[in-house]
């Protein structure tokens, strides 16, 4: 069994073969059952937790496991927040093939799986990029996206100019050719965009839906939580909306279901499910003046894709 480390992920993964493995891998018969995330503590106060994610097909079983420690860099200095781990093994035999590092994996899919749905929800003279996002999966979403769509200009806002710098110069580092430079405000900013990606921890709404235009595809990665979203029942209940998947996003983002509560939404009116739009049974975006939604919160299939493509990778060198 190989032991493949995040070094490996970096240097063996590439966006459009991530991107069009992810497609292929949703065009085939899979089975995801719903994930498990367990709460490590009673208290309000403490996200602390763990999750299993498995899924299978015809040439491979995975289940990936991750912990979630948002404190953990301040009290175990020296330590992340989160740690993965995904097991891949051959569907025919069982034989365990490979445990593979899921932080990077997860990243790289994370990023993969939106762009994958921009390549049917964002009109495809989509130039300009609105990424809010400063954390680790940043960079990825901003690079993600310009390998589908032609992007010349991204804004990257974030309430942290330090941490703004720090994303802007790596994504100069890879794309050198992309203007990158900080949001102003987002008032000016959200309007401007043809394509809002956000990846944060922010448990409200980000900007108020009005300032989203006609035309623009949105898409939400950052929350996982039932009681928090990263965008505002004005925008879900005005754009065509679609999701990673319905058997997880209907069960755990607030996006989706605090407007359900209100009464202003109905998860009926979720057009599809990414695996519907890259089998074609499903169409993606319908004019260039409609706003599309994404929300995504991860699946245990893109984990499988993205561990299997890294595996075989190295399995032909």
């Amino acid at each position: 069994m190989k032991i493949i480390d995040g070094n490996q992920v970096q240097q063996k993964l590439t966006f459009p073969t991530l991107v069009a493995a992810l497609k292929q891998q949703l065009c085939r018969p899979f089975t995801m059952p719903q994930r498990q995330v367990y709460a490590l503590s009673d208290t309000a106060d403490n996200q602390h937790a763990f999750a299993l994610l498995p899924a299978w097909d015809e040439e491979s079983i995975a289940v990936k496991a991750f912990t979630y420690l948002p404190d953990n860099p301040v009290k175990n200095p020296g330590c992340e927040s989160l740690y993965s781990q995904i097991l891949l093994f051959d569907r025919a035999t069982g034989v365990p093939q490979a445990l593979i590092d899921g932080t990077s994996v997860t990243y790289w899919r994370t990023a993969a799986i939106s762009a994958l749905a921009a390549s049917f929800l964002a009109r495809e003279d989509s130039r300009k990029l609105l990424l809010c996002a400063t954390g680790n999966l940043a960079t990825y979403m901003a690079l993600a996206h310009a390998s589908v769509r032609p992007i010349t200009e991204i804004r990257v806002w974030g309430r942290n100019p330090q941490k703004v710098a720090t994303t802007i110069a790596a994504i100069r580092a890879q794309r050198a050719d992309i203007e990158v430079t900080a949001a102003d405000a987002l008032q000016v900013d959200v309007p401007w965009a043809d394509i809002i990606s956000c990846a944060t921890g922010s448990p409200t709404p980000l900007f108020p839906g009005e300032w989203v235009t006609p035309g623009t595809h949105t898409d939400f990665v950052g929350n996982h939580h039932k009681d928090c979203r990263e965008c505002d029942t004005h925008l879900i209940a005005n754009a065509h909306v679609y999701v990673d998947s319905r058997l997880n996003v209907f069960n755990e983002a607030g996006e989706l279901l605090i407007p359900v509560s209100e009464g202003r939404f109905s998860l009926d009116e979720v057009k599809a499910e990414l695996s519907e739009l890259c089998q074609g049974s499903v169409q993606g975006r319908l004019s260039d003046t409609d706003i599309t939604l994404f929300k995504s919160v991860g699946s245990a299939l893109a984990d499988l894709a993205g561990a299997r493509l890294v595996f075989k990778v190295l399995q032909e060198q």
